[in-house]
């Protein structure tokens, strides 16, 4: 093998180096970690640490206060599927010919540039009693004075609420360039076969995003179960709003439980996968070829 040829082979792993160095360093050697503490009882602080098995991933499934996360998760993955909806909708609609569009377009997108934290401040005094929502409600005539984060239903209905006005606008803006991406010619095509707007969005809409739709709904699942800046901000996990990753925070910064915070995040990770493969199974990735 001569010297050139050898050069044009290493050449991209020596590209390669740093950004590998990097994921291995913060991004694989971390999960290692994790996994390992989640066999163990570690606090978090003692340097000390004792091997336990699976007593943590038996204690998760076992005890009935750590479940009930998962049904808290319920809550944002409906939220998730009316988003997903609505910003398929608006992306198709923005994607044709209309006044104004532009302006719509920075409205929808707009929440997904704030803060998260500054939007669960945001909807804290907007639902809190008396506040902004309740004003609304009383100028229509509807006066009440039900503590929207006061009950565990009311309360995890507002929070899913919230998280959908902030993220419709991420997966607004993926549909619409998806979107963008179809050749015209078939829009103008279809038209000359007499096609209406429901028809083009069935056959060639649909068909043209799938890939992009796809990868919305495995975003929309893990974000689901990862909830954690809304409900923590505004709540705390408090009224039953404690989520998945709000509980493992808990468990590991509050009680010092840091293996069974790590068997929890293990479980997230584990389920997330386990969600993206099923999905892949059911709607596999297929080139679809529009021209």
């Amino acid at each position: 093998m001569t010297h050139a040829r050898v050069r044009r082979l290493l050449t991209p792993w020596l590209f390669l180096l740093a950004p590998l160095a990097l994921l291995l360093t913060f991004t694989y050697a971390p999960i290692a970690n994790m996994v390992a503490y989640s066999f163990t009882d570690w606090d978090g602080v003692s340097p000390e640490l004792h091997y336990t098995g699976a007593e943590n991933y038996a204690e998760i499934f076992t005890r009935e206060d750590l479940l009930q996360v998962f049904w808290v998760s319920g809550y944002y993955l409906a939220a998730s599927v009316l988003q997903i909806v609505a910003a398929l909708y608006f992306a198709t609609i923005l994607s044709f010919d209309l006044r104004f569009r532009n302006f719509f377009k920075g409205v929808l997108f707009f929440p997904s540039l704030v803060n998260g934290v500054a939007i669960g401040f945001v909807f804290l005094y907007f639902f809190q009693d008396g506040g902004t929502f309740d004003t609304v409600l009383g100028l229509f005539g509807h006066h009440t004075d039900h503590a929207w984060l006061g009950t565990p239903v009311s309360a995890n209905v507002s929070l899913a609420g919230v998280s959908v006005w902030r993220y419709l606008g991420m997966n607004f803006v993926l549909f619409l360039g998806a979107i963008q991406s179809i050749p015209g010619e078939l829009y103008e095509a279809s038209e000359l076969d007499g096609a209406n707007r429901w028809n083009q969005f069935r056959h060639i809409i649909l068909p043209g995003i799938k890939p992009v739709l796809t990868l919305t709904v495995i975003l929309s699942v893990s974000g689901s179960l990862s909830a954690f800046e809304i409900p923590y901000i505004m709540t705390g996990g408090a009224t039953g709003t404690e989520t998945f990753v709000i509980q493992t925070v808990k468990l590991a910064f509050q009680f010092n439980k840091t293996g069974l915070a790590s068997a929890a995040a293990v479980v997230l990770l584990l389920i997330v996968l386990l969600v993206t493969w099923v999905q892949r199974r059911i709607v596999p990735d297929e080139r679809v070829d529009l021209v």
